[in-house]
């Protein structure tokens, strides 16, 4: 339930805090005096859309808040759970800015939520039911979810396995137009990714084999001179029979200079590099001649490196810029590849498994038809007794099926209320014979059957008794405190049998202060609620008839409240 509202500089109202509480309260006053505007307010903070035009003239922003409490096991904890919002103390307290720029700030406990949350969350915690809200009774398409949420756990399982049925019928359907549609371009793709495959599969690409071949290549194009370079350095380095060669001659001199280290430490600094030098040159001859052994022209090799040189050229061509990519692309063909053969092989079962989809699904939706129809049955039931307290006993409602030529996301029926007001006329779709008042009366029938189911612990009625008066009025009022058993209500009226039901009575005044139009909330003890009941009654001129009846239709509301 909402306890505490706090407004500030939204539309007319420069400051309201008013605390709320269970059962039924009723909101009067003047035309015009911003009793909608309070419930315009409590509508953005169930996430309703805001606007810059509710900022009050000269101000920032508005700022909207609410604290609300609800059942242990209500809807609300639930979803604030799924959130991650905490609740531990039990309350929560939603928080609306709208800034004047058109920025709008909400809040959950202090945590910043879009405004598609905070609607998530408002749908739980408020109802509002709105003057005009009842055209929702004027659009076929909303009728079915009113009978689904009517029927409840009787239908829910059904409806919930039924949407994941059809989901997977669509997908499934989907495919198979789709290959009917595009044989040809899939045989196309099917060709092109086999040719692909295979053209990669057999180069055998190796990862790094075209650096390594490159090199093995440029040694052979330049076999001559690297020969002629090894052998010349062996010379110079080990000599000929003649004549010594760099190696021995440095054998020489540090035999020579090994004599005389002990002498000076300079000569032994001498030696020491003449030794790193004289092992080095040698470990120098051995890989020269370790490579003289090596080299072996193959002019052959040559050929064929050059040959696969080619390929892998036009491999990274066609499919990356380098063998990593040609190989990574491969692995992406290969997997397509896979996947389309094995779908060819399930093609030729796919319409079978689409046909057999199909009479699931259809043997499904009767399942639901019959259990929406007979649901249908006690909601016809329901909403004429109600319909009978609102002295609408000749009417005749009924819950119209209409077998679909296709199958529906929601099941094989169209579903459509019909009406019949008077006797011996034809049953009709109820947007085109009910009435303002009938429907605002059908539509109080609704939500005194849906109370208890909704979870909704705030139910707001907006002047929903408009049009109305006599004894009809006195059955809305009655109606209306019917509901406040079950949920908290807030209700805005001009009708003094519906504000004699109230448990609680606020009465909203405009004034003018400094110039500018302001709003002001008063809860109404007993005395002035009597004054209150008989101004609506009376107008203007408030006689002692008239502050009689009120009292009257006071002591009338608490005997009835007490059957």
């Amino acid at each position: 339930m909402l306890q505490e509202l706090s407004i500030k500089n939204f539309a007319i109202i420069d400051h309201l805090d008013v605390t709320f509480k269970n059962g039924m309260t009723v909101l009067t006053g003047e035309t015009g005096a911003g009793k909608s505007i309070i419930i315009d307010a409590v509508g953005l903070l169930a996430g309703g859309r805001g606007s810059a035009s509710f900022v009050r003239t000269g101000t920032a922003k508005a700022v909207i808040q609410g604290s609300f409490v609800f059942p242990d096991n209500g809807t609300t904890y639930q979803v604030l759970d799924d959130l991650g919002i905490d609740h531990d103390d039990g309350s929560v307290i939603l928080q609306r800015e709208i800034h004047a720029n058109g920025r709008n700030v909400c809040r959950v406990n202090g945590m910043m939520v879009n405004t598609s949350t905070l609607k998530r969350i408002g749908e739980t915690a408020v109802d509002i039911h709105g003057q005009n809200e009842h055209q929702e009774l004027m659009r076929p398409e909303k009728h079915l979810g009113m009978l689904d949420e009517f029927a409840g756990a009787t239908v829910a399982p059904l409806v919930d396995q039924y949407r994941t049925t059809y989901q997977a019928y669509t997908k499934l359907r989907s495919t198979l137009e789709s290959r009917r549609a595009n044989e040809k371009e899939w045989a196309q793709h099917l060709d092109m990714l086999t040719f692909q495959v295979n053209e990669i599969e057999s180069a055998q690409l190796q990862a790094g084999e075209e650096a390594q071949l490159t090199a093995e290549r440029d040694r052979l194009d330049n076999y001559q001179k690297i020969n002629d370079a090894l052998q010349k350095t062996q010379v110079i380095l080990t000599g000929e029979e003649t004549t010594p060669g760099v190696n021995d001659q440095l054998s020489d001199a540090l035999q020579a200079m090994q004599g005389i280290a002990d002498f000076d430490p300079a000569f032994q600094q001498i030696t020491s590099g003449l030794e790193t030098a004289y092992y080095a040159l040698t470990d120098a001859v051995g890989d020269v001649s370790s490579q003289l052994d090596l080299q072996d022209w193959d002019e052959g090799r040559l050929d064929e490196i050059e040959r696969r040189l080619e390929v892998i050229n036009q491999l990274k061509y066609k499919y990356g810029d380098s063998e990593e990519q040609v190989l990574k692309y491969y692995d992406q063909i290969a997997a397509e590849l896979k996947q389309m053969r094995a779908t060819d092989e399930t093609a030729d079962d796919l319409e079978d498994q689409v046909t057999a989809q199909e009479s699931a699904l259809r043997q499904l939706g009767e399942q639901l038809s019959q259990a929406r129809q007979q649901a249908a049955k006690h909601l016809e039931k329901a909403i004429h007794g109600e319909l009978a307290d609102l002295y609408m006993d000749k009417t005749v409602f009924e819950v119209h099926f209409d077998r679909s030529k296709t199958l529906l996301s929601t099941g094989l029926d169209h579903v459509e209320f019909y009406l019949r007001t008077n006797p011996g006329e034809a049953m009709l779709p109820l947007a085109k014979v009910a009435s303002g008042g009938e429907l605002s009366r059908i539509m109080l029938a609704l939500k005194t059957i849906f109370s208890e189911s909704q979870g909704v612990t705030s139910i707001i009625f907006d002047e929903v008794d408009t049009g109305v008066s006599g004894r009809v009025a006195q059955a809305i009022a009655e109606k209306i405190s019917g509901i406040a058993h079950d949920s908290q209500v807030l209700c805005i009226t001009h009708l003094p049998q519906v504000a004699a039901m109230a448990d609680h009575h606020y009465f909203i005044a405009k004034h003018i202060v400094g110039e500018r139009t302001e709003t002001k909330l008063t809860r109404l003890n007993a005395h002035k609620r009597v004054a209150e009941l008989a101004r609506m009654s009376a107008g203007t001129e408030v006689t002692k008839l008239a502050l009689e009846h009120a009292q009257e239709l006071l002591t009338l509301a608490d005997e009835a409240k007490k059957k």
